[in-house]
């Protein structure tokens, strides 16, 4: 009993300071907001006329109070990844690059759908099926990443929108 008298006079003061530490809680600590990523999708290539060249799609809703721009993205499945955006050029609808990335307005979202801005994977080391999965990184202005693996989903539209515009020589 004496023992236990001993332990407790030696171990009470030593819980006792831990209880009213100043540190700050890591919990507690605020953090910067980053982009959220919703609703990933990469388009099938099976049975497309061109297997070596798909594009990504997806929601980023920015719950932080300064803009924060997409301005890379990565995967393992394609030789190259760009960000683009259909643009109109000599009064005709193209695909090319998005200088500067793209812009996730604060406190707002932005979409990356067929027909607008997107993500687009070529060179392609296989073709991609409904069902499969992309790792995809995406880098943001803000000095954050963010790793998926989004699903790939069969999808019908005009092939020609996700194709990039041949370069008059």
């Amino acid at each position: 009993m004496k023992l236990l008298a001993a332990t407790i006079a030696v171990a009470l003061p030593v819980l006792l300071s831990s209880c009213g530490s100043p540190e700050t809680p890591k919990a507690a600590v605020a953090e910067t907001p980053r982009v959220l990523v919703e609703d990933a999708w990469v388009r099938a290539t099976v049975g497309t006329k061109d297997t070596t060249m798909t594009a990504a799609f997806m929601a980023l809703t920015n719950p932080g109070n300064a803009d924060i721009k997409l301005i890379s993205a990565t995967s393992p499945v394609a030789g190259m990844v760009q960000l683009h955006e259909m643009a109109m050029k000599d009064g005709k609808m193209v695909m090319q690059e998005k200088a500067g990335g793209v812009t996730v307005p604060a406190t707002s979202h932005a979409h990356l759908s067929p027909g607008g801005d997107h993500i687009m994977l070529m060179g392609l080391k296989k073709a991609l099926r409904p069902s499969d999965e992309v790792p995809l990184r995406l880098t943001f202005s803000d000095n954050t990443t963010h790793d998926l693996t989004v699903p790939v989903k069969a999808f019908t539209e005009e092939e020609e929108h996700y194709h990039p515009t041949p370069t008059p020589k």
